[in-house]
């Protein structure tokens, strides 16, 4: 009975001498030698976290001490690193390529759109006259910058930015726009081998981020909202046979403002996105609301 005693007894006391041996084993620091360079890191761990007012955000840190020469100089020079998320990251020059057309609910033949489609004494305009080539009708847009701010562990993010968007529509039709003032559009009397209608704006999108796998560089994530452009530019451009190729500005009574639905989704650095306007193309006359879908090129 007392030898089961005094090996029980002997066995508690010896456990804290594992636990300390597999502690420090943990805190071995790492080494590595390259030439005369001796690399130590030291105090390693998988992850901490420091908490604030929103959320926890995790953080890595270690020790990493650098020697010039043999190991009885080790830790002569000393680089403590910290990593962490930040809570706003900058993406800079980002690019869409896609395609462009619009939904039409104009009323043709009504008078309101009669005043804006003058027939000039034939039949009425319809939606036909202004039927588009949808593989030649473009959306490109340059975003100078997106920025993602944290809002909810990384998984939640604003984002927004500014940039511009460039939109082409190529007619199919021989139709042609007269300027401002009292604006409006005829048949015309020749065929153009090319005729579009080309809009830019300078937009500023606004979107809800959800990014499931926040610690993953190239993961999945999508994002939804809505964007509010300001058309700075605006002109018809035409080619023919019998006027060659002319390019003509003006606004067409074209509306100012884009509104629109914004959304994008991907998986790395190329992404499906996706635009559709709340407001129509045209002032008066025409209720074209156009939409873009296409490919972003983007870090994420």
């Amino acid at each position: 009975m007392k030898r089961v005693i005094y090996s029980a007894a002997f066995f508690l006391l010896t456990l804290p001498g594992f636990a300390q041996s597999d502690t420090a084993r943990q805190n071995e620091p790492d080494t590595i030698k390259v030439g005369n360079f001796i690399i130590v890191k030291k105090n390693k761990s998988r992850a901490t976290s420091t908490s604030s007012a929103s959320d926890t955000i995790p953080v890595k840190k270690y020790s990493i001490d650098i020697t010039i020469g043999d190991e009885s100089n080790m830790g002569s020079t000393s680089y403590t690193s910290s990593w962490k998320r930040k809570n706003v990251s900058t993406n800079w020059l980002i690019f869409d390529l896609g395609f462009a057309n619009w939904r039409d609910k104009t009323v043709y033949g009504s008078p309101e759109a009669n005043a804006y489609l003058n027939a000039q004494g034939g039949a009425d305009f319809t939606s036909g006259d202004l039927d588009l080539r949808n593989a030649k009708s473009s959306n490109v847009n340059i975003w100078l910058f997106m920025q993602k701010l944290n809002l909810v562990s990384h998984v939640v993010n604003l984002k927004y930015g500014i940039g511009i968007e460039l939109y082409n529509y190529r007619y199919s039709t021989n139709i042609s726009y007269k300027k401002s003032p009292d604006a409006y559009i005829y048949r015309d009397t020749i065929s153009f081998s090319k005729n579009k209608l080309a809009v830019d704006y300078v937009t500023v999108p606004l979107m809800l981020n959800i990014d499931p796998t926040p610690n993953k560089r190239h993961g999945l994530s999508f994002s939804v909202g809505v964007s509010a452009g300001y058309r700075y530019a605006s002109r018809s451009k035409q080619i023919s046979d019998e006027r060659g190729k002319q390019k003509v500005k003006g606004d067409f009574d074209l509306d100012p403002w884009r509104l629109a639905y914004i959304a994008e989704a991907g998986l790395g650095p190329i992404r499906i996105y996706g635009s559709y306007s709340t407001n129509p193309l045209h002032e008066q006359g025409l209720k074209q609301y156009p939409y873009a879908v296409g490919i972003r090129f983007s870090n994420w």
